[in-house]
Protein backbone atom coordinates (compact mmCIF):
# COMPACT_ATOMS: atom_id res chain seq x y z
CA UNK A 1 0.00 0.00 0.00
CA UNK A 2 1.13 3.48 0.52
CA UNK A 3 3.73 4.89 2.14
CA UNK A 4 3.32 7.54 4.69
CA UNK A 5 7.15 8.46 4.99
CA UNK A 6 7.62 9.21 1.32
CA UNK A 7 5.54 10.03 -1.61
CA UNK A 8 8.05 8.80 -4.37
CA UNK A 9 7.40 5.95 -5.70
CA UNK A 10 9.57 3.07 -8.48
CA UNK A 11 7.62 4.30 -10.87
CA UNK A 12 8.39 7.27 -10.28
CA UNK A 13 12.27 7.07 -9.60
CA UNK A 14 12.58 4.63 -12.36
CA UNK A 15 11.61 7.48 -14.94
CA UNK A 16 13.54 9.64 -12.86
CA UNK A 17 16.21 7.77 -13.29
CA UNK A 18 16.09 7.21 -16.86
CA UNK A 19 15.73 10.90 -17.84
CA UNK A 20 18.82 11.71 -15.93
CA UNK A 21 20.67 8.88 -18.05
CA UNK A 22 19.17 10.79 -20.88
CA UNK A 23 20.29 14.28 -19.76
CA UNK A 24 23.72 12.49 -19.17
CA UNK A 25 24.09 11.35 -22.79
CA UNK A 26 23.12 14.77 -23.98
CA UNK A 27 25.49 16.54 -22.06
CA UNK A 28 28.41 14.37 -23.34
CA UNK A 29 27.44 14.89 -26.59
CA UNK A 30 27.56 18.89 -26.02
CA UNK A 31 31.18 18.70 -24.94
CA UNK A 32 32.23 16.41 -26.79
CA UNK A 33 30.97 19.02 -29.43
CA UNK A 34 32.55 21.90 -26.99
CA UNK A 35 35.92 20.06 -26.92
CA UNK A 36 36.11 19.77 -30.75
CA UNK A 37 35.14 23.07 -30.93
CA UNK A 38 37.80 24.47 -28.58
CA UNK A 39 40.73 22.43 -30.08
CA UNK A 40 39.80 23.63 -33.74
CA UNK A 41 39.88 26.89 -32.40
CA UNK A 42 43.14 26.45 -31.23
CA UNK A 43 44.51 24.88 -34.10
CA UNK A 44 43.04 27.70 -36.02
CA UNK A 45 44.93 29.79 -33.60
CA UNK A 46 48.28 28.25 -33.88
CA UNK A 47 47.65 28.52 -37.82
CA UNK A 48 47.75 32.18 -37.52
CA UNK A 49 50.47 32.21 -35.03
CA UNK A 50 52.71 29.98 -36.81
CA UNK A 51 51.81 32.88 -40.24
CA UNK A 52 52.07 35.71 -38.80
CA UNK A 53 54.79 35.38 -36.69
CA UNK A 54 57.33 33.93 -39.81
CA UNK A 55 55.53 37.27 -41.58
CA UNK A 56 57.09 39.53 -38.87
CA UNK A 57 60.37 37.92 -38.56
CA UNK A 58 60.92 38.25 -42.42
CA UNK A 59 59.57 42.25 -42.21
CA UNK A 60 61.98 42.74 -39.68
CA UNK A 61 65.12 41.35 -41.37
CA UNK A 62 64.04 42.51 -44.95
CA UNK A 63 64.01 46.35 -43.23
CA UNK A 64 66.89 45.57 -41.80
CA UNK A 65 68.63 44.22 -44.95
CA UNK A 66 67.75 47.38 -46.77
CA UNK A 67 69.03 49.63 -44.02
CA UNK A 68 72.32 47.79 -44.40
CA UNK A 69 73.07 48.41 -48.28
CA UNK A 70 76.31 48.19 -48.52
CA UNK A 71 78.68 48.54 -51.84
CA UNK A 72 79.15 51.25 -54.98
CA UNK A 73 75.54 53.19 -55.44
CA UNK A 74 74.40 51.26 -58.35
CA UNK A 75 75.42 47.85 -56.72
CA UNK A 76 72.94 49.14 -53.21
CA UNK A 77 70.04 50.30 -55.92
CA UNK A 78 70.02 47.10 -57.61
CA UNK A 79 69.79 45.40 -54.25
CA UNK A 80 66.69 47.89 -53.22
CA UNK A 81 65.13 46.85 -56.14
CA UNK A 82 65.27 43.31 -55.89
CA UNK A 83 64.29 43.66 -51.65
CA UNK A 84 61.20 45.97 -53.15
CA UNK A 85 59.73 43.27 -55.82
CA UNK A 86 60.45 40.73 -52.94
CA UNK A 87 58.34 42.68 -50.41
CA UNK A 88 55.19 42.88 -53.59
CA UNK A 89 55.91 39.24 -53.61
CA UNK A 90 54.70 38.63 -50.21
CA UNK A 91 51.60 40.59 -50.52
CA UNK A 92 50.28 37.31 -51.09
CA UNK A 93 51.45 35.73 -48.14
CA UNK A 94 49.79 38.78 -46.36
CA UNK A 95 46.51 37.95 -48.00
CA UNK A 96 46.49 33.72 -46.40
CA UNK A 97 47.15 35.72 -42.94
CA UNK A 98 44.13 38.26 -43.46
CA UNK A 99 41.83 35.44 -44.43
CA UNK A 100 43.08 32.93 -41.41
CA UNK A 101 42.60 36.42 -39.29
CA UNK A 102 38.71 36.57 -41.05
CA UNK A 103 37.72 32.97 -40.27
CA UNK A 104 39.07 33.92 -36.77
CA UNK A 105 36.62 36.32 -36.52
CA UNK A 106 34.11 34.56 -37.77
CA UNK A 107 34.21 31.65 -34.89
CA UNK A 108 34.56 34.88 -32.35
CA UNK A 109 38.09 33.66 -31.62
CA UNK A 110 39.02 37.54 -30.03
CA UNK A 111 42.35 36.25 -27.97
CA UNK A 112 45.15 34.12 -29.27
CA UNK A 113 47.91 33.04 -26.66
CA UNK A 114 50.44 32.03 -29.55
CA UNK A 115 51.26 35.84 -30.72
CA UNK A 116 51.02 38.78 -30.18
CA UNK A 117 50.75 39.85 -34.07
CA UNK A 118 47.36 41.30 -35.31
CA UNK A 119 46.23 41.41 -39.20
CA UNK A 120 45.57 44.95 -39.21
CA UNK A 121 49.35 45.49 -37.39
CA UNK A 122 51.16 43.32 -39.90
CA UNK A 123 49.39 45.02 -43.02
CA UNK A 124 50.34 48.28 -42.00
CA UNK A 125 53.78 47.06 -41.53
CA UNK A 126 53.93 45.33 -45.32
CA UNK A 127 52.64 48.76 -46.18
CA UNK A 128 55.73 51.15 -44.13
CA UNK A 129 58.07 48.59 -46.04
CA UNK A 130 56.70 49.12 -49.32
CA UNK A 131 56.86 52.64 -48.67
CA UNK A 132 60.25 52.65 -47.47
CA UNK A 133 61.37 50.72 -50.74
CA UNK A 134 60.18 53.02 -53.24
CA UNK A 135 61.59 55.81 -50.44
CA UNK A 136 65.48 54.26 -50.99
CA UNK A 137 65.27 53.40 -54.19
CA UNK A 138 63.86 57.56 -55.33
CA UNK A 139 66.90 58.59 -52.15
CA UNK A 140 69.45 56.51 -54.07
CA UNK A 141 69.30 57.43 -57.68
CA UNK A 142 69.09 60.74 -56.07
CA UNK A 143 72.47 60.39 -54.55
CA UNK A 144 73.58 58.78 -58.07
CA UNK A 145 72.39 61.65 -59.75
CA UNK A 146 74.18 64.18 -57.18
CA UNK A 147 77.44 62.34 -57.77
CA UNK A 148 77.64 61.93 -61.56
CA UNK A 149 76.34 66.01 -61.94
CA UNK A 150 77.57 67.98 -58.54
CA UNK A 151 80.27 66.24 -58.17
CA UNK A 152 80.22 64.83 -54.79
CA UNK A 153 82.39 62.09 -53.76
CA UNK A 154 80.57 58.35 -53.20
CA UNK A 155 82.35 58.54 -50.35
CA UNK A 156 81.05 61.33 -48.82
CA UNK A 157 77.74 60.21 -49.73
CA UNK A 158 78.08 56.70 -48.49
CA UNK A 159 79.18 58.85 -45.41
CA UNK A 160 76.20 60.47 -44.83
CA UNK A 161 74.44 57.30 -45.28
CA UNK A 162 76.13 55.37 -42.69
CA UNK A 163 75.94 58.40 -40.32
CA UNK A 164 71.68 58.14 -40.85
CA UNK A 165 72.05 54.60 -40.37
CA UNK A 166 73.81 54.67 -36.88
CA UNK A 167 71.14 57.00 -35.49
CA UNK A 168 68.07 55.28 -37.16
CA UNK A 169 68.14 52.76 -34.00
CA UNK A 170 64.41 51.47 -35.04
CA UNK A 171 65.51 50.87 -38.39
CA UNK A 172 62.11 53.23 -39.75
CA UNK A 173 63.97 55.09 -42.56
CA UNK A 174 63.57 58.04 -40.24
CA UNK A 175 65.02 59.86 -38.00
CA UNK A 176 64.05 62.50 -34.87
CA UNK A 177 64.90 65.57 -34.05
CA UNK A 178 66.79 64.71 -31.16
CA UNK A 179 68.85 61.57 -33.47
CA UNK A 180 68.93 64.35 -36.47
CA UNK A 181 70.66 66.68 -34.04
CA UNK A 182 73.12 64.09 -32.73
CA UNK A 183 73.40 62.88 -36.70
CA UNK A 184 74.89 66.73 -37.90
CA UNK A 185 76.95 67.09 -34.51
CA UNK A 186 78.63 63.80 -35.58
CA UNK A 187 79.27 64.87 -39.35
CA UNK A 188 81.23 68.10 -37.60
CA UNK A 189 78.21 70.45 -37.28
CA UNK A 190 78.81 73.11 -34.43
CA UNK A 191 75.54 72.99 -33.37
CA UNK A 192 75.32 75.01 -29.36
CA UNK A 193 73.89 72.91 -26.50
CA UNK A 194 70.92 74.31 -25.16
CA UNK A 195 68.99 74.18 -22.16
CA UNK A 196 66.29 71.87 -22.30
CA UNK A 197 62.83 73.78 -23.32
CA UNK A 198 65.17 76.79 -25.03
CA UNK A 199 64.85 77.28 -28.44
CA UNK A 200 68.02 76.68 -31.12
CA UNK A 201 67.60 79.25 -33.71
CA UNK A 202 70.50 77.39 -35.84
CA UNK A 203 69.17 74.34 -35.71
CA UNK A 204 65.52 75.52 -35.83
CA UNK A 205 66.43 77.04 -39.29
CA UNK A 206 68.03 73.59 -40.42
CA UNK A 207 64.52 72.36 -39.76
CA UNK A 208 62.83 74.84 -41.45
CA UNK A 209 64.74 73.40 -44.80
CA UNK A 210 64.45 69.59 -43.99
CA UNK A 211 61.48 69.30 -41.84
CA UNK A 212 59.17 72.75 -42.72
CA UNK A 213 55.80 70.74 -41.81
CA UNK A 214 57.13 69.77 -38.41
CA UNK A 215 55.87 66.39 -38.87
CA UNK A 216 58.64 65.31 -35.79
CA UNK A 217 60.75 63.37 -38.38
CA UNK A 218 63.27 63.93 -41.15
CA UNK A 219 63.11 61.01 -43.61
CA UNK A 220 66.36 59.46 -45.72
CA UNK A 221 65.66 61.43 -48.72
CA UNK A 222 65.03 64.72 -47.00
CA UNK A 223 68.79 64.38 -44.69
CA UNK A 224 70.19 63.48 -48.07
CA UNK A 225 68.88 65.80 -50.26
CA UNK A 226 70.14 68.65 -47.14
CA UNK A 227 73.62 67.04 -47.15
CA UNK A 228 74.10 67.18 -50.88
CA UNK A 229 73.21 71.08 -50.74
CA UNK A 230 75.39 71.90 -48.17
CA UNK A 231 78.21 69.90 -49.74
CA UNK A 232 77.41 71.78 -53.05
CA UNK A 233 76.21 74.95 -51.72
CA UNK A 234 79.25 77.08 -52.35
CA UNK A 235 79.26 76.22 -56.34
CA UNK A 236 76.58 79.05 -57.74
CA UNK A 237 77.78 78.79 -61.42
CA UNK A 238 80.28 76.99 -63.94
CA UNK A 239 81.99 79.98 -64.01
CA UNK A 240 83.26 78.97 -60.02
CA UNK A 241 84.47 75.95 -61.03
CA UNK A 242 85.76 76.91 -63.99
CA UNK A 243 87.87 79.24 -62.28
CA UNK A 244 88.85 75.99 -59.53
CA UNK A 245 90.42 74.65 -62.78
CA UNK A 246 92.27 77.04 -63.96
CA UNK A 247 93.51 78.46 -60.61
CA UNK A 248 95.06 74.21 -60.93
CA UNK A 249 96.34 74.93 -64.26
CA UNK A 250 100.16 76.41 -65.01
CA UNK A 251 100.19 79.65 -67.37
CA UNK A 252 96.44 80.50 -67.71
CA UNK A 253 95.43 77.81 -70.14
CA UNK A 254 92.56 76.62 -71.75
CA UNK A 255 92.59 73.30 -70.33
CA UNK A 256 94.32 71.19 -67.66
CA UNK A 257 97.14 67.82 -67.39
CA UNK A 258 95.94 64.47 -65.90
CA UNK A 259 99.57 65.28 -64.06
CA UNK A 260 97.70 68.99 -62.89
CA UNK A 261 94.36 67.14 -61.74
CA UNK A 262 96.28 64.44 -60.21
CA UNK A 263 98.39 66.55 -58.16
CA UNK A 264 95.24 68.55 -57.01
CA UNK A 265 92.99 66.64 -56.41
CA UNK A 266 92.56 63.51 -54.83
CA UNK A 267 92.52 59.81 -56.85
CA UNK A 268 88.65 59.64 -56.85
CA UNK A 269 88.37 63.03 -58.23
CA UNK A 270 90.78 62.99 -60.63
CA UNK A 271 89.75 60.05 -61.91
CA UNK A 272 85.94 61.12 -61.65
CA UNK A 273 87.29 64.33 -64.11
CA UNK A 274 89.53 62.14 -66.36
CA UNK A 275 86.74 59.43 -67.19
CA UNK A 276 84.33 62.74 -68.17
CA UNK A 277 86.29 65.35 -69.94
CA UNK A 278 86.94 64.98 -73.30
CA UNK A 279 90.43 65.74 -74.84
CA UNK A 280 91.28 69.20 -75.80
CA UNK A 281 91.19 70.47 -79.14
CA UNK A 282 92.89 73.36 -80.21
CA UNK A 283 91.70 76.03 -82.71
CA UNK A 284 93.41 74.50 -85.57
CA UNK A 285 91.65 71.32 -84.71
CA UNK A 286 94.44 69.27 -83.35
CA UNK A 287 94.50 67.39 -79.71
CA UNK A 288 97.24 68.65 -77.42
CA UNK A 289 98.80 65.30 -75.82
CA UNK A 290 97.55 64.84 -72.34
CA UNK A 291 95.27 67.34 -72.11
CA UNK A 292 91.91 67.91 -71.06
CA UNK A 293 88.72 70.28 -71.48
CA UNK A 294 87.58 71.35 -68.42
CA UNK A 295 85.49 73.97 -69.81
CA UNK A 296 83.46 71.86 -72.04
CA UNK A 297 83.01 69.74 -68.86
CA UNK A 298 81.87 72.67 -66.53
CA UNK A 299 79.35 73.91 -68.86
CA UNK A 300 77.99 70.34 -69.90
CA UNK A 301 77.52 69.44 -66.13
CA UNK A 302 75.98 72.54 -65.15
CA UNK A 303 73.26 72.00 -68.47
CA UNK A 304 72.51 68.68 -67.28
Amino acid sequence: GTNPYTWFTMEALEDTWKNLQRIIKERDVELSREQQRQEENDQLRKQFAQAANAFHTWLTETRAAMMEGSGTLEDQLEATKQKAAEVRSQKGQLKKIEDLGAAMEERLILDNRYTEHSTVGLAQQWDQLDQLGMRMQHNLEQQIQARNRSGVSEDALREFSMMFKHFDKDKSGKLDHQEFKSCLRALGYDLPVVEEGQVDPEFQAILDMVDPNRDGHVSLQEYMAFMISRETENVQSSSDVEQAFRALTSGDKPYITAQELYANLTKEQADYCIARMRPYIDKSGRPVPDSYDFVDFTQSMFIN
